[in-house]
């Protein structure tokens, strides 16, 4: 075995997620730290932080009641099974974001990633119904464009063809909603569109397809995320509560960007006026600082599983880190810094300020679409012929090397989401950075 402090190459031996790996490892983008709304580089620079790093630090970096939580629990308690025992702590976590819940959605599983979140309420869904005896309910209907992790239930119910095209059939049993987004009909549209409503009645179609009785659960991201930020149009996803609720059909929204405060409040559930069946979140419930997500499942779904001897397992499910004591730690304290800061209100009052500054970049090069809704925003360019994500990557790298700005990049899409602590002052300067980017890119 090599000694441990032996470094033949640094940079080869990590595979990066969601990366182009060749091009990264020739101008390597490092981060060695962070502080509220900058990331620090190991050069000494500090770069503005656009998108709450992948949507998670929605309270700012290293914020200290969450650093000094965490730092407690480990000298505390480093693990707890997470099987036939538990700690008093998680017990806190889950009835405070049962709290936060709109409706009934009053009980919680805990995993680890937004990804085995998803994987978790499908789960979920085809035992409710198999203990109801409606078992042949084990079809599942997504939305094209959607994104819901990247393991095979995920990859299988979203929609983004480059997370699925690599991987074979995945599951069985799926079909897709169409995408809400025509960029004809919704351009430049500030929070829900108008048009659009409409593609909620494909549903029906597919009812009539694959008949009712055979389908679990429809899952949707409330705020189509990774895809860009698609906002749903209005009237839409009341459209489908109202469709899933008369066929018996699950609805689970995935809240996993969209939770804690991104759309200005616990859930975005609670600005669309609907109360689905689960909710998936994962992010910002920590602040992004110890992984951690679960399912909010209505007290419906869960009275359904809670049957037979009282000495049974009623859900064989769970993760060896599911409330993990120092996930629970970082919770609680992200949870109370939510409140005692006021960020989920700060966040309704700084929408419009923030959608101003982001419709301000309509007419710089290559801008095709802006799309805001609470505190995210999506900025389409336009795609270099032939080369589609080359002009996304050639802003990505741009931003962060010569503008001291981190963007986050869907193929062409750049996204902004900046932690709920931003000032208008800074939202403004995001602006500048944004502009001055796209006119590099001329």
């Amino acid at each position: 075995m090599p000694p441990l402090d032996a470094k033949p190459n640094e940079i080869e031996s990590y595979w990066l997620p969601f990366t182009a790996n060749r091009s990264f490892k020739k101008r390597p983008r490092l981060i060695s730290g962070a502080k509220d709304m900058h990331f620090h580089t190991p050069d000494g620079r500090k770069v503005l932080d656009a998108t709450s790093g992948l949507y998670c630090v929605n309270a700012g970096h290293c914020r200290e009641p969450i650093v000094k939580a965490i730092q407690e629990a480990a000298g505390r308690l480093d693990y707890a099974p997470a099987f036939q025992f538990a700690t008093p702590e998680v017990f806190q976590l889950s009835s405070q974001l049962a709290l936060l819940a709109p409706g009934d959605l009053d009980h919680v599983l805990f995993a680890n990633s937004g990804s085995e979140a998803v994987e978790t309420a499908m789960k979920v869904a085809l035992s409710y119904h198999k203990i109801r005896g409606e078992g042949a309910r084990t079809r599942f209907i997504g939305r094209e464009r959607g994104y819901h992790g990247v393991c095979f239930g995920g990859i299988s119910v979203g929609g983004m063809v480059n997370n699925r095209k690599a991987f074979g059939n995945m599951i069985g049993g799926v079909d897709h909603l169409p995408t809400t987004y025509n960029r004809a009909k919704q351009a430049y549209a500030v929070g829900e569109p108008d048009w659009g409503a409409e593609t909620a009645e494909d549903l029906v179609k597919l009812i009539g397809l694959h008949d009712a009785s055979n389908i679990a659960a429809v899952i949707v991201e409330p705020v189509a995320g990774s895809t860009g930020c698609i906002p749903p149009p209005k009237g839409y996803l009341e459209r489908l509560r109202q469709i899933t609720e008369q066929h018996g059909i699950l609805l689970i929204f995935d809240e996993v960007i969209t939770g804690f405060g991104r759309i200005g409040g616990a859930f975005s559930a609670e600005r669309f006026g609907v109360v689905p069946d689960m909710i998936t979140f994962a992010k910002g419930v920590t602040n992004g600082a110890v992984p951690m997500s679960g399912v909010m499942v209505r007290k419906g779904i869960y009275d359904a599983h809670m049957t037979g001897p009282d000495y049974a397992v009623e859900l064989f499910h769970g993760f060896t880190y599911s409330g993990h004591p120092l996930a629970v730690a970082a919770g609680l304290a992200t949870l109370r810094l939510y409140k005692d800061e006021g960020l989920f209100e700060r966040a309704r009052g700084l929408e419009k300020p923030f959608a101003d500054a982001m419709m301000s970049l309509k007419g710089l090069p290559h801008v095709a679409d802006i799309r805001p809704i609470g505190m995210m925003c999506g900025i389409d360019l336009e795609s270099v012929p032939g080369k589609v994500g080359a002009r996304g990557y050639d802003a990505l790298e741009r931003a962060f090397f010569e503008h001291d700005l981190y963007i986050r990049l869907a193929t062409d899409t750049l996204v902004t989401a900046p932690p709920l602590i931003v000032s208008e002052s800074q939202i403004g300067e995001m602006r500048d950075r944004i502009a001055a980017l796209l006119r590099a890119l001329a």
